[in-house]
Order: C-alpha cells, then structure tokens, then sequence
C-alpha cells in the first residue's frame, strides 16, 4: 500500500473512532468532515421509524451510512450475512432481526471505538446471532464460501483498493451468493478531481467510483446480474444507489 494510501485509510479510521466516542457520549455521528448531526442524504435518517424505534438509541446514532441495505438485501430466515464497515452496529442488528435464530449476521470494521459501541449495542439490543470482526474490508477475516449475503452502507467509496474488496466480497460469499449495497456513485461524465471538488474522502464523495467504474470492477471480481441503481443525489452529479449482483453459482447447482 502506498503512503498516500495509508494515511488516507488513517484519515478514515480516525474520522470513525472520533464519531463513535461521541456516540458514547451521547451525541450523533454523520458521514462527513465532523462527527455532528445528519441531514436527509446520511444517516438514520433513512431507515424506517419501526426499524429505528426496534434498536438501542445508540446504534440508531451512530448511523453513518447513504442508504438502508437491509432493505434491499431481500434476506431470508436461516441466512448467513457480512456487513461490511458495519460501524455502530445498525445493519447487523436489523439483518440479524430478519435472518432470525438460524441464521447469523457478522459485522467488520477496522475502528476499536466503533466494535466497542457496536459490541454494546448488541447487548442492548439483545442480539444472540451476531459476531463482530476486526480488520479491514481489502482482507476480509472469515474463510472463503463462508456467507450468503454482504451488505454495506456507504463504506466501499472509502475504501483505498476497490478491486480488493469486489475480490474480497466474491471470494467469502458462497456459489450463488449476493450482495445488497448502498454506496456513493458518481455521474461516468465526472472525473476524479471533479468528484473531489465535491467533498473530501471521508466525506465518502472523492472516493466514489463511477457508474461504469463500479460495473467494471464487480464484473472483473467475477460478478454476474450486477445493477447500480441510484435512489437519491447527495451532491452534485453524485448520487447514493443500490449495488446488486450475484456470485454465479456451481456447476450443477441452480
């Protein structure tokens, strides 16, 4: 990883540990420069009064992301499900809601101060099928055919290797597996210093990919049935959307 690389994931991490203590301390976080409070574009914002009411208030306020995956993410009773940047703990609690007793949902972050909060959060909550990991979404902690789903909520733009987390994504889901994101997507006509003249990275706009761009890397992870839909624009010609595909599944299997 270059340097440049490594203090940009800094950046990052630090942004994320410093919205977490605030949480902690009874404030709200949101995907921007300062860990202050959300506008319609992030946060809980976007999730539904009865999925908001269900959880602990600080999971709730800790929300971060640009959309609500588990909304999209179709999950099933007895599933398996990986929340990639899973932060205060908000999709993993209301995955673990839908996928029930028989399935389980697992959250990754690499910020201490966010997997204590969302470790707490789970307790509140009283979530049983839940297990939180540490480490970074380029390297994804849990052996390959390990999930049926992968969630994420406005984390992938941030990332300093996209390619490695498409790869990361398609080597852990299981043949015939998906995934259910909502990220920041950019106009194709933008270049990059155009999406950064529209905010900075952690403020999950510079890092963005295109429309094109993000077809292409899914596609060249392996991906297959891939749609990038946006639902709403959060600057100018940058939009939150909905990500879907699917890891094709085995030989002989339907």
């Amino acid at each position: 990883m270059s340097e440049q690389s490594t203090d940009l994931r800094e950046t990052v991490r630090r942004r994320y540990a410093a919205a977490a203590v605030k949480v902690s301390e009874g404030g709200t976080a949101c995907c921007g420069p300062e860990p202050v409070e959300v506008d319609e574009n992030f946060g809980s914002t976007l999730y539904a009064a009865e999925e908001r009411d269900a959880l602990p208030a600080e999971a709730v306020a800790a929300s971060l992301g640009c959309g609500n995956p588990t909304a999209v993410a179709e999950l099933r009773e007895g599933e398996r499900v990986l929340d990639l940047g899973s932060g205060g703990g908000i999709d993993v609690l209301l995955s673990a809601r839908r996928v029930g007793p028989a399935g389980k949902a697992y959250g990754l972050d690499m910020t201490e101060e966010m997997l204590a909060l969302a470790l707490a959060n789970a307790a509140r909550a009283g979530a049983t099928n839940v297990e939180f990991l540490k480490g970074a979404i380029e390297a994804i902690p849990l052996p390959a055919n390990t999930v049926d789903v992968v969630i994420s909520n406005c984390v992938i733009n941030l990332s300093v290797d996209k390619p490695a987390v498409f790869a990361e994504t398609f080597r852990v889901l299981r043949p015939g597996g998906r995934i259910g994101v909502s990220d920041v997507v950019a106009d194709d006509a933008l270049t990059p210093e155009q999406r950064a003249l529209r905010g900075d990275y952690v403020g999950c706009i510079a890092g963005a990919l295109s429309f094109a761009e993000y077809r292409a890397g899914l596609e060249a992870a392996g991906f297959t049935g891939i749609t990038v839909t946006p639902t709403h624009e959060v600057a100018d010609g940058m939009h939150s959307a909905i990500v879907r595909a699917v890891k094709p599944p085995a030989a002989g299997q339907p």
